[in-house]
């Protein structure tokens, strides 16, 4: 694509969640409009966007009507309930989705990038095989064997993720991944357990005209398949972080356009292991706010504008780790509010950072803001960040 350096530009970011509100306030800092689009009203990106529209995004027809009323210069994907088949309609009018629409659609979707990633181009990626009903899955794990982990093919945020020690517990999974799946797909993707020393995600930059960069590795810990903590750098041999880097590379190339990319990774003793990818910026990468001289959605924006990235250096030893809710609120009444204490407490050390993301309704192990922190090392900045996030308390309360 040839780059028009002329700011400012109209975004339209489809899924208006806590990424989504950094990748706002990075694109209005150079002066840019954004649209901000989800199925709920105020989610956290519309409170500091431009402009807010509620929709379906599974509503092919309602995301062409919002696009033609905005004329967007650009279509930023912040999540995977969308019709990506009218995104590649989009783009064949003439409109630029980030990083493509192809990309988008591939990525949406756990079946097609994992097989992109294992039978077109190769990569080293756990056994793996579908299901699309109960029988199905029953099998697949038979033949995968145990442990495995049962996740939807379309999700976000580890919802209906499970790990299956024996068949007993295949129906469960089953139950859970089709309850947890968004969009309106009935299938499951089955892999094998990898016992694995680390996982990592791989911040990786594409450029439309410059080549391929990456940010140093940063390791996180999940719980019920979601991201609980990360911390950047993370100890791996250079063999190791060029192996993933080639993977990573080789992927991002088949998908194309430009942005950031999360390219999830499997660290044992002996190799590196494809696990997942996010065409957009990574949850994990929320260290990235704490830890980089540019982060995550300040390198996403300027890789789609083909503005100049300097060298990526990680300033100090940083971690993130999560503030969840424990209970459903504010779902069923309206006017029941969710409050938050300890914040003083949290703060008092100058090294710590809490961002809290204003959403309005929670519900159990919901991701509700991050704790930030750096320290003379890695162990002792996660340990600071978690006591930082254990610190802030939610408060539920009733409408008067």
């Amino acid at each position: 694509m040839a780059v028009d350096y002329k700011l400012p530009k109209k975004f339209m970011l489809l899924g208006s969640g806590e990424l989504g509100k950094e990748f706002v306030i990075a694109a209005q800092r150079f002066g840019n409009t954004v649209v901000a689009v989800d199925r709920y009203e105020n989610a956290p990106a519309m409170q500091v966007a431009d402009i807010a529209e509620t929709i379906s995004m599974l509503d092919g027809e309602a995301l062409a009507a919002v696009v033609a009323k905005h004329e967007p210069d650009f279509i930023v994907p912040e999540i995977e309930a969308i019709r990506t088949e009218k995104l590649i309609e989009l783009e064949e009018a003439g409109y630029t989705v980030v990083p493509t629409a192809a990309a988008t659609n591939y990525t949406m979707n756990r079946d097609r990038i994992r097989d992109l990633a294992a039978r077109e181009l190769g990569l080293r990626t756990a056994k793996y095989d579908y299901a699309q009903s109960l029988e199905e899955a029953i099998a697949v794990s038979e033949k995968i064997g145990f442990p495995n982990a049962v996740k939807p093919v379309m999700s976000s945020s580890g919802k209906g993720q499970s790990i299956v020690e024996s068949a007993d517990e295949v129906e469960a999974a089953w139950n859970a991944a089709i309850e947890g799946a968004r969009g309106d797909t009935q299938k499951v993707i089955i892999e094998e357990f990898v016992n694995f020393e680390l996982e990592i995600t791989l911040l990786t930059v594409r450029q439309w005209e410059k080549p391929t960069i990456f940010c140093p590795p940063i390791g996180h810990r999940q719980e019920r398949g979601d991201y609980q903590e990360s911390w950047q750098p993370t100890v791996l041999s250079p063999e190791r972080i060029a192996e993933a880097e080639e993977m990573a590379r080789k992927v991002t190339d088949a998908l194309g356009g430009a942005g950031i990319f999360g390219v999830e990774f499997f660290v044992t003793d002996t190799e590196v292991i494809f696990s997942e990818l996010s065409p957009r910026p990574h949850d994990t990468g929320m260290v990235t706010l704490i830890s980089q001289n540019l982060n995550e959605f300040e390198l996403h924006l300027r890789a789609i504008l083909g503005l100049p990235i300097p060298s990526i250096v990680v300033r100090e030893p940083s971690a993130s780790a999560v503030i969840l809710a424990d209970r459903a609120w504010g779902m069923e009444s309206d006017g029941d509010s969710i409050g938050y204490t300890g914040l003083e407490a949290a703060l008092l050390d100058p090294t710590v950072d809490i961002r809290l993301f204003g959403k309005e309704t929670s519900r159990p192990f919901r991701r509700m803001g991050v704790a930030l922190a750096t320290a003379e090392n890695v162990d002792a900045a996660r340990s600071k960040a978690i006591r930082a996030a254990q610190r802030v308390n939610l408060s539920y309360d009733k409408k008067k």
